[in-house]
């Protein structure tokens, strides 16, 4: 008498490794390859199925575990790190990715029969209801409070404001840096001085746009004085000062290297 075996239904050669990697208890990263190529003809050596497509399949992942077993045999493969490489490993990551799919299938699986069980009831409160707001008892809330009290709580809240204010520091201005060519600046006097022979002092610092130009061009005059190729005339204490190019040839260029207010 014949004894029927029932064999399980696999959803594809990874599902079958897989599910004899379990049944035997082994290590995924060290598949003894022998044995479980062997149980895994045996499985395919018992499969009766007309669809081709199918047993191409298995058949394709049988080849596969022959043709890893038989490299295991041989010497091993050394890559460009030094390092051996293991026939397995392609194999290995294919079976991790497999297992990490399916067992999202089943959290999936799991969520979808518990969403089904939660029902979903609408509100049907009456709108008399749903837009009643409880009446606010303004003299309760208010309490003991008075117009005196609140206005103490304000003169407080702001005197505290006043002295979180630096009476010193919040009084100073913006601290802004004259940026002055002092180059640009020499040369411009210089050829104001050759071109105007006598002119006015005052008229010259008037021409200046800053508080910082009037200062480079007034160091610049003083160099000049020194130098003795400007003279300067003033008749009295208050009077404007005339200035007057003397005939010095001197090419020298005045030098100017900081200017400090």
């Amino acid at each position: 008498m014949a004894i029927s075996v029932k064999l399980e239904v696999f959803e594809g050669p990874l599902d079958l490794l897989l599910h004899l990697i379990e049944k035997n208890k082994v290590d995924i990263y060290d598949i003894p390859i022998v044995e479980i190529t062997e149980q895994y003809l045996d499985y395919i050596r018992q499969m009766e199925t007309e669809d081709m497509n199918v047993m191409s399949e298995f058949l394709v992942m049988a080849a596969t575990l022959i043709d890893i077993k038989c490299r295991m045999l041989l010497p091993k493969e050394v890559n460009e790190e030094g390092e051996e490489e293991d026939p397995r490993a392609e194999l290995v990551e294919k079976l991790l990715e497999y297992k990490m799919c399916k067992y999202m299938s089943y959290e999936l699986r799991d969520r979808m029969v518990d969403a089904a069980r939660s029902l979903y009831k609408g509100p049907t409160l009456p709108r008399e209801v749903a837009v009643y707001r409880q009446p606010v008892d303004y003299e309760e809330l208010i309490g003991d409070m008075t117009l005196q009290k609140l206005h103490e709580i304000f003169r407080q809240m702001m005197k505290r404001q006043e002295d979180k204010i630096d009476p010193v520091r919040s009084t100073f201005g913006n601290i802004e840096k004259d940026e002055i060519d002092m180059e640009l600046k020499t040369t411009f006097v210089e050829a104001y001085v050759r071109s105007h022979r006598t002119f006015s002092f005052r008229k010259l610092l008037e021409k200046q746009n800053s508080k910082m130009e009037v200062i480079v061009t007034f160091l610049v005059i003083l160099e000049m004085i020194r130098t003795g190729r400007i003279g300067i005339q003033q008749d009295d204490i208050f009077s404007d000062i005339i200035i007057t190019t003397k005939d010095v040839d001197s090419d020298e260029p005045v030098q100017l290297t900081s200017v400090a207010e």
